[in-house]
């Protein structure tokens, strides 16, 4: 891993209502795009510190670590990046959001509904990972 490599984590995070097995899914306004909450490490964190906060600030929920799910490799202008993703499940109800400038809304969605919602297909083989087999 060359020194540059941006590390970021993040979580597919569910819960299971009347309805079915739903998942948490954030709408980015600046890059108009919808995605699994995640973002880059601070200095001072493991993945999965970073992983409950970036849930935590981009979705309003705190979350609780359940199995490593896995890790998704591709470049940003060149630079390469890794994220690591877990199953997570909510604790306690929601809160603001505290990343307003990065996300504008996280909504809950069915699988259907978050694969066909999803921009990117690394993403989407997370969330098919997690809906298979790893219950959060």
């Amino acid at each position: 891993m060359s020194e540059n490599t941006i590390l970021a984590a993040g979580g597919v995070v569910a819960r299971e209502t009347a309805t079915g097995r739903e998942f948490l899914v954030v709408h980015r306004g600046r890059y108009g795009d919808w995605t699994l909450p995640k973002g880059k490490l601070k200095a001072d964190e493991t993945p999965e510190q970073a992983a409950l906060r970036e849930v935590r600030e981009e979705t309003g929920y705190a979350a609780e670590l359940g199995s490593f799910l896995g890790e998704v490799r591709y470049a940003v202008n060149g630079v390469p990046k890794i994220v690591q993703f877990w199953n997570m499940r909510p604790v306690g109800g929601s809160h603001e959001i505290q990343d307003r400038a990065e996300v504008q809304e996280a909504v809950w969605m069915s699988e259907d509904q978050a694969l066909a919602q999803l921009e990117y297909p690394l993403e989407k083989e997370m969330l098919i990972r997690a809906a298979q087999g790893g219950r959060a």
